[in-house]
Formats: C-alpha cells, structure tokens, sequence
C-alpha cells in the first residue's frame, strides 16, 4: 500500500518537472528570438525584436533557480550526481546566459551594436545547445556507484547528446518565431510566418530523429516502447506529436496569430512528455530513480510548506508581467 512517504518524492518530482517546463516554455522563445536575431534585417528589424521580450525576458529565470534549487532540496542524489558528470556544459550554458543578458542590458544604450548582436546571438545559440546536451546526456544514461558519478569528464559528449542539442536550437527557433507571429506585424510578420514553416519541418525531422534514437540507447528503452503492455501507454506521445504537428503547420498557413505559438508550445510538451515516460520513474538513469535519490521525508515535507506559498506567488506575478505587456510591440516601444 502506497504511503505518504512514497508519495512525497512523486510530488516534488512533478513540482521540479513543471519548474524546468515552464523554464524550457517561457525562456525558449525568448532564447529562440536571440538564436534568429543573427537573420533579422538591420537594427530596425532587431529593435522589434528584442522589445517583444524586453519586459518579461528576465523574470523567466526565476523558473530556471526553481528547478535547480528543488533538486538539491528534494533530490540531493541526483544533485550530486550531475553537476560533475555535466560541469562542463552546464558551465557553458551559464556563461552563455550571462553574455545574452549583459548583450541585452548593453545593447539599447549602445551607438555600435555590432559586439552585442553578436554576444546576444551567440549567447542564445551555446546556451540552448548546451540545454540540449544536458537533456541528451542525461537521458542516455550517467555512470553511477550509488550516489557518486563514476564515468569520464567527457562522458556527455556523444552522438545522440549533440542531435539533442541541435534539435533545442530548432526548437527554440520554432518559439522565437512563432512568437514574433503573435507579437510583431507587417514585413517582420510575414517573415516570422516563413521562418515558422522552415523550422516546423526541422522539427519534425529532429523529434524523429530523435524518437528513433532513443529505444536504440538502452535495453529498457526499447522494451518500454516495443514491449507490451508498457508499448500502448507511449502510443499517445507520437500520435499527438503527428497531430500537433499538422495543425501547427495548418495554423501557419491560414496566417493565424495566436494558434501557432500556443501549438508550439503543445509541441515541446508532447515531445518532453515522452522522453520522461521513456525513463520513468528513473531521475537519472539507469540507477537513481525517484525514490533512492530523494532527501528524508522530514525535509521533503518542510520544504513542501514553503513551495506552497511559493509556486502560486511565481505564477501570479510570472501571468501577470505577461498580461500587462500584451499586445503588439513596434519599434518606438523602448526597452527602458
């Protein structure tokens, strides 16, 4: 019979789960607006840009100090495990960030803006592919005894880890694009609505990818996606993910505003959804599942009382900046 102390690591494990979502969601576009800002025409054209995420930009690392910090807090395990089998493109990805976001605060009050196009561009391109990896390392599997890290320095390196990691470009693009439909009009529109059906097929060609990879990575991979009857639950995933696709691309087409980027959005759930199927109830396979790597219930249960209050504070104020600054963006609409 299942106790309270079995179901505490499945509450924080969704908790972790949907602050990394919300991070990959909400940062994603605005990552994916600086990875196609290297293809914007002139400074006019990257104003626009830049100012579509100027008010919110920043909050959406709140989401990124959630994830990470609930993992130490609820999963130490897995805490300690990760950082050195990932120290160096985690290490990567921040310096990464922080050269977007100094790019970003820099740039407006710049007279030459050519070295922070640049940083911002690059930024958001090593930062999302570094995310990649990360996501590719971890779910082809990390050498473990116990609760240390055993394998090599470079042991993330990989075939599979950098398809991942190409495929987050794409990916975030596909936002970043999407977004400017829903935010932007005229010359720029239109051109996000070609960029928008270009990267859908890039996609849709790296989830493929990337779905045939996976069974091939591990024995327990291809007996849950082959094996009945584990096989019928993860039939779902690329049903939808065929569906989300054809009215994604359907949307674009017909030149709505809002459907494409919230069928985007629909696209990274499915495909998350069934990378995390592929390996639960692992956190990180093949060893540490959600039970071996949790903290004591005592400080799962103390650190639950202060998410409570917490969470719902985030999404408040995360739902509210988003509110108050929606609407189109022009150019004439300063950062400051």
């Amino acid at each position: 019979m299942t106790t309270t102390i079995d179901l505490l690591p499945l509450v924080w494990f969704g908790i972790i789960g949907f602050g990394v979502f919300m991070y990959v969601l909400l940062d994603g576009f605005v990552l994916g607006i600086g990875i196609l800002s290297g293809f914007a025409h002139g400074e006019y054209e990257r104003d626009i840009m830049m100012n579509s995420v100027a008010p919110i930009w920043d909050g959406n690392e709140t989401w990124l100090v959630l994830g990470g910090t609930g993992l130490l807090a609820a999963f130490p395990a897995a805490y300690t495990v990760l950082l050195p089998a990932l120290y160096l493109p985690l290490s990567l990805m921040l310096i990464a960030l922080i050269f977007r976001g100094v790019a970003f605060e820099f740039r407006f009050k710049a007279e030459r803006k050519f070295g922070w196009n640049t940083a911002f561009n690059f930024g958001s391109i090593v930062a999302t592919f570094c995310q990649g990896v990360t996501l590719g390392a971890i779910v082809q599997g990390v050498a473990t005894d116990g609760a240390q890290y055993v394998g090599g320095v470079f042991d993330w390196l990989s075939p599979f880890s950098l398809l991942t990691g190409v495929s987050l470009v794409v990916g975030y693009a596909l936002l970043g694009a999407t977004w400017m439909v829903m935010k932007t009009a005229g010359n720029l529109q239109q051109k996000a609505y070609g960029w928008s059906r270009m990267l859908l097929t890039g996609v849709i060609v790296c989830m493929a990818l990337v779905s045939l990879y996976v069974p091939f990575l591990d024995g327990d991979y291809a007996q849950r996606w082959f094996g009945l009857p584990h096989a019928l639950l993860l039939v779902p995933f690329p049903l939808a993910a065929v569906a989300v696709s054809y009215a994604l691309y359907a949307s674009v087409l017909r030149r709505s505003e809002y459907w494409p980027f919230l069928l985007s959005l629909a696209m990274f759930a499915v495909g998350y959804g069934g990378l995390a199927a592929s390996f639960w109830p692992h956190i990180i396979p093949p060893d540490l599942t959600i039970w071996n790597a949790a903290a004591p219930p005592e400080s799962q249960r103390f650190l639950l009382v202060g998410m409570v209050f917490l969470l719902p504070f985030i999404l408040f104020y995360t739902g509210w900046s988003y509110w108050i600054f929606r609407g189109k963006v022009s150019r004439d609409m300063g950062y400051h």
